[in-house]
């Protein structure tokens, strides 16, 4: 039985990770460091382990990356790009070893494994036909990645025409980079001409791939390490080594010569301990080895699994750490109130970066951390991006140390803070706390929101500053002289800004509803929101029981959404936005008309004529919909092989279960 605290953590926990994997893929301002990002994924898996009914198609440990913007064309992968499981110590990776062997292979043998440097840039695919350099595309979800051809053709590593003789077709994969030194080079160029510099070589890397002009692009130092393959027409490779080495033949770009095959676990530990050491030597950012069995034949009868393949691996190095003292602490606040408390640190070089400050997250962190103001700790750059206390130092205290209390006032508007016993953050309840207010600006026009570009919190603060806006409404009653209030504002650009804010005025209602900023309202939510009720009318006059009646929403989404309609002042803004001319296209979902309508389906198990998506998309076509767990709303299972959980669940529940043929029959089709 799973309780309903597992639930909802699982629920938090795919709502969370999806949204690091936009800002990570997709917006390349990740928010939280590489080793935090693990946690949250590998407590998600441990939940989905122990509860395999909460495994949906949707849940991030099923998919990869995430899903492509809108501002490039979609490429399809004809080979899907997986991602790699990880192991962050020896250990692990001995587990990883052993269980291929022994499980997978029935064999005792020691295994030869090709040893990689694992780059810490962007992942893409090269298609060439006929030799020719025909697509470029990045990642994106692992089945659908941004079409980057353009963007891709001026960097001069990549060759437009393969060396012969070639093979007919060729889809390779490879990492973007910029090197430690034009990476250096970059950003005092981005200084001096008064823009924004990277945060790490990956970002810059990210955003240079993904520019709308392709000659930004150009002008940034971008490189690549080619170093496996999706198809290969013609040509056969028996060996990883051997796959390199026919890339180098095409013309391709390799890092061959920081590659090795060695034979059983010890010797790739030996190995990876080896290139930890050299690593601060090194040209370019890496951040491990990736480990992949060698022959290709084992690699094929290993396979893959969920979003991974079982012959590969990612060996991580641990994150670097310097030690340092707590200064002083700092408060955020965000655009729902919620007050998070930051390290103020003595400064402290860390992998090459000054670091003054650090994420201590909430409360119950300063508490399992013991930490104090002035305690000696250890801080790690974890990802090379963002800082954390990872540890006290608590045989350095000298008695001076100082508690750290919850904060009883906001520190931008000095309203009294609460903290609900539920909840990790204390919160300031003030609606007109100007610390919220930006914070709620910033997220209304962020990407995934509204989308109007070239308005930051730097430009909002201002706006605020002098009184132009108060409220997110405020934003479509701008004037191109009103821009000017900024500084540095040129006519140009003032005008692009108003026209940018008029163009968000009909962006599709889920955009609207996640830059509202309901609390426990994500972007997927917003979208099964938005399709459900097609308008915000009809949202606003719901009440809990028929929010409660859609599949994906819970009692916590459900009230927080009444509440928000019922809060006078949120209506008064929605009235505002609306006598402003925001009016959002309505996401009318137009219902199929079949066997299947109105019918929730659960698919489970390994189908022998239909991939789980195509059967999905015929429940669709007959008018059904295709959910990801069994309840007392589901209408059928359709059951393949190795059902496990969901099949006893809905035998449990007496849900009728379908096997292929008649599945066919209810759908129509024939098999």
């Amino acid at each position: 039985m799973i309780d309903l605290f597992t639930q909802q953590r699982h629920t938090d926990l795919c709502e969370e990770i999806n949204r690091h994997n936009q800002r990570y893929y997709n917006q390349d301002q990740p928010e939280i460091t590489d080793a935090e990002f693990d946690a949250l994924f590998r407590e998600l898996q441990e939940i989905e382990w122990a509860f395999p009914d909460l495994v949906t198609p949707e849940s991030p440990s099923q998919k990869v990356g995430a899903p492509i913007t809108e501002k490039f064309a979609p490429s399809t992968h004809a080979v899907p790009m997986l991602s790699l499981k990880n192991a962050k110590n020896a250990e692990e990776f001995s587990d990883f070893d052993t269980s291929i062997r022994k499980n997978f292979l029935a064999r005792s043998a020691e295994l030869d494994y090709a040893c990689e440097m694992k780059m810490d840039g962007v992942a893409i695919e090269l298609t060439y036909e006929g030799g020719k350099l025909i697509k470029a595309s990045t990642r994106g979800d692992g089945l659908v990645g941004e079409d980057i051809t353009e963007n891709i053709k001026t960097i001069t590593d990549i060759p437009h025409k393969l060396t012969a003789p070639y093979p007919e077709m060729l889809d390779v994969r490879g990492e973007i980079y910029i090197g430690l030194t034009d990476f250096q080079t970059l950003n005092r160029a981005q200084e001096d001409a008064g823009d924004k510099t990277f945060a790490n070589p990956r970002n810059a890397a990210a955003g240079s791939l993904r520019q709308l002009d392709a000659k930004v692009t150009a002008q940034r130092p971008l490189r690549i390490f080619c170093y496996g393959i999706g198809r290969m027409q013609g040509v056969e490779s028996s060996t990883q080594i051997e796959t390199l080495q026919l890339l180098r033949k095409f013309g391709l770009r390799v890092n061959l010569e920081e590659t090795t095959c060695v034979c059983g676990a010890d010797e790739v530990i030996n190995t990876f301990r080896q290139l930890q050491e050299r690593r601060d030597a090194l040209p370019f950012e890496i951040d491990g080895v990736v480990v992949k069995v060698n022959e290709t034949a084992l690699q094929e009868e290993l396979g893959v699994v969920s979003r991974s393949p079982r012959w590969a691996i990612a060996l991580k190095f641990p994150p670097r750490r310097e030690q340092t003292i707590v200064e002083g602490i700092g408060l955020q606040v965000g655009r729902t109130g919620a007050i998070t408390p930051v390290a103020h640190l003595k400064p402290v070089v860390v992998s090459g970066v000054t670091v003054s400050r650090a994420s201590l997250h909430n409360w119950d962190e300063i508490d399992r951390l013991d930490l104090r103001l002035g305690d000696h700790v250890i801080v790690e750059r974890a990802g090379d991006v963002i800082p954390d206390v990872v540890k006290v130092l608590t045989d350095k205290r000298t008695g001076n140390e100082k508690q750290i209390p919850l904060p009883e006032e906001c520190p931008e508007c000095n309203a009294p803070v609460h903290k609900n016993p539920e909840e990790v953050v204390p919160r300031c309840n003030n609606p007109h706390c100007p610390a919220q207010a930006i914070e709620r600006m910033k997220h209304f026009v962020s990407r995934d929101a509204m989308d109007i570009e070239s308005l930051g919190e730097k430009q909002l603060t201002q706006l605020i500053n002098h009184g132009k806006i108060n409220d997110v409404a405020d934003l479509y009653l701008l004037s191109k002289e009103d821009m000017f209030a900024m500084g540095r504002m040129g006519e140009t650009l003032a005008e692009k800004l108003v026209l940018s804010i008029s163009a968000s005025k009909t962006q599709p209602l889920s955009r609207l509803l996640f830059g509202l900023g309901i609390r426990h309202v994500g972007k997927n939510t917003a979208k099964i929101l938005a399709r459900h009720f097609a308008s915000l009318d009809k949202l606003a006059k719901c009440n809990i029981e028929q929010l409660i009646a859609i599949h994906e929403i819970g009692d916590k989404v459900a009230q927080s959404i009444v509440d928000y309609f019922g809060n006078p002042e949120k209506i008064l803004l929605l009235e505002k936005l609306h006598q402003t001319g925001v009016k959002p296209q309505e996401e009318v979902v137009v219902e199929q008309d079949g066997p299947l309508t109105g019918k929730i389906f659960v698919i489970t198990g390994t189908l022998s004529k239909w991939s789980r998506k195509e059967a999905e998309e015929l429940v669709e076509k007959a008018g059904g919909r295709a959910s990801g767990s069994v309840s007392k709303k589901t209408d059928y299972v359709l059951a393949g092989e190795n059902a496990g959980s969901k099949l006893a669940k809905a035998e449990e529940l007496g849900v009728e279960v379908l096997d292929e043929a008649s599945f066919a029959r209810l759908v129509g089709v024939s098999i």
